[in-house]
């Protein structure tokens, strides 16, 4: 097997660096290498920037006004923008819901919803999690009746990131309780600005607002709103999380983050010698990296194995218990290296400049901060438990 890109593919490689380099905004970049807050602005600027050259949904086919990338391609742009300090492109509208709509919706709410996804003009949320609803996501509760043109939703979601910056909501609800509770789910495009619809933050261990719990009080949608047919909204939900877990795997994020902790390791000293130098802890960096380059060929295998598929199989189970481990294992590594400088830092010292000794050299300031955000990527888009059970029963057969 040949591991070695191209040449077409090193060119093109050349092309994206370029690109990022002459477009991606310097306070953009500082703030990601910094750990700062990034803001909902942020986020569409970059998107805006990244449509504006015809890169706002790589993977998308051209038909719906995508790039029409390969893998490969999509895998040399996620590495480029993670090792720049480029935001990530948040995933909800353009590598989930879109892939629904684009799937299972038809040709009004594709040209309704599509455009603006790719623009940049709404941002999307998720509303799957409930409060007894996670990884047994069949057991939802929060219900949609039809009543004429409408449907009328009550319930609550939970876990909503980012759902007080949300345009519209990609939502699961169950409309029938008389089959299998698997059948009676359906799924809907939520106007996020209904009458009725309340978001409430929940602030995480390290102080910040990403979450957020969703309250639907009488909510009508409308018909037209329902992606596909009633009650197969548990299909297309399965469909979803496929994408969204190969996702998951962030392996450009975690090689960025590898190439911090070496420099850590090489600036931080032990009996008066960087760390770098002690054999056991220069070993826990050899085995992070190691398993970082098994999850780098296993990805590149799955997305090219998905197009020749409608969704990613459940071998994309596997990239999201890998690539949830190895990120939680780089922001111990680098606080075991840090230690007591470690100690949790304000993002409000964080924002005026106030970065310590770290903040010339590329180092993630809040690095405390990321290690408790961190400690969710193992149980977000199916528990590691239930990917496991996943690879069990359809993969080994068990």
């Amino acid at each position: 097997m040949d591991l070695n890109f191209t040449p077409e593919e090193q060119k093109f490689r050349v092309n994206v660096r370029g690109f990022i380099e002459s477009h991606l905004p310097p306070d953009i970049a500082s703030k990601v290498r910094n750990g700062s807050r990034l803001g909902k602005d942020d986020f569409v600027r970059w998107q805006k920037i990244l449509h504006g050259h015809g890169w706002g949904a790589t993977m998308w086919p051209k038909e719906f006004g995508g790039a029409g990338w390969n893998a490969v391609q999509l895998y040399i742009f996620d590495e480029e923008c993670s090792a720049a300090g480029a935001p990530m492109q948040l995933p909800f509208g353009p590598k989930m819901v879109a892939p629904v709509i684009m799937a299972y919706g038809n040709k009004a709410q594709q040209e309704r919803f599509l455009p603006r996804i790719v623009a940049g003009e709404d941002w999307w949320c998720q509303g799957y999690s409930e409060t007894e609803a996670g990884s047994d996501l069949a057991s939802l509760r929060t219900k949609a009746e039809k009543r004429d043109d409408h449907y009328i939703v009550n319930g609550q979601k939970a876990w909503t990131t980012y759902g007080h910056f949300a345009d519209w909501m990609f939502c699961l609800v169950r409309t029938s309780s008389e089959s299998r509770k698997q059948e009676g789910i359906s799924f809907l495009l939520i106007d996020m600005k209904t009458s009725g619809v309340t978001v409430r933050p929940v602030i995480m261990i390290d102080g910040e607002h990403e979450i957020n719990e969703v309250w639907f009080d009488n909510v009508k949608v409308p018909v037209e709103n329902l992606v596909g047919e009633e009650g197969k909204g548990w299909t297309y939900a399965k469909f979803l999380l496929g994408h969204e877990r190969t996702d998951i795997a962030r392996v450009g994020r975690s090689k960025a983050a590898l190439k911090r902790l070496k420099l850590i390791a090489q600036h931080e000293l032990a009996n008066g010698r960087p760390l770098i130098y002690d054999a056991r802890f220069r070993d826990k960096i050899a085995l992070a990296e190691l398993e970082l380059m098994a999850l780098e060929i296993t990805n590149l295998r799955v997305l090219t194995a998905d197009g020749k598929q409608r969704a990613p199989g459940p071998e994309a189970s596997i990239l999201k218990i890998k690539g949830s481990e190895i990120e939680q294992l780089l922001t111990e590594l680098m606080m075991l290296a840090l230690g007591h400088n470690s100690l949790p830092l304000t993002f409000d010292a964080i924002d005026v400049g106030k970065l310590g000794r770290y903040s010339d050299a590329d180092y993630a300031a809040s690095l405390s901060s990321n290690y408790f955000n961190s400690r969710k990527v193992s149980i977000y888009g199916g528990s590691n438990e239930i990917q496991k059970n996943i690879i069990a029963q359809m993969i080994l057969g068990l």
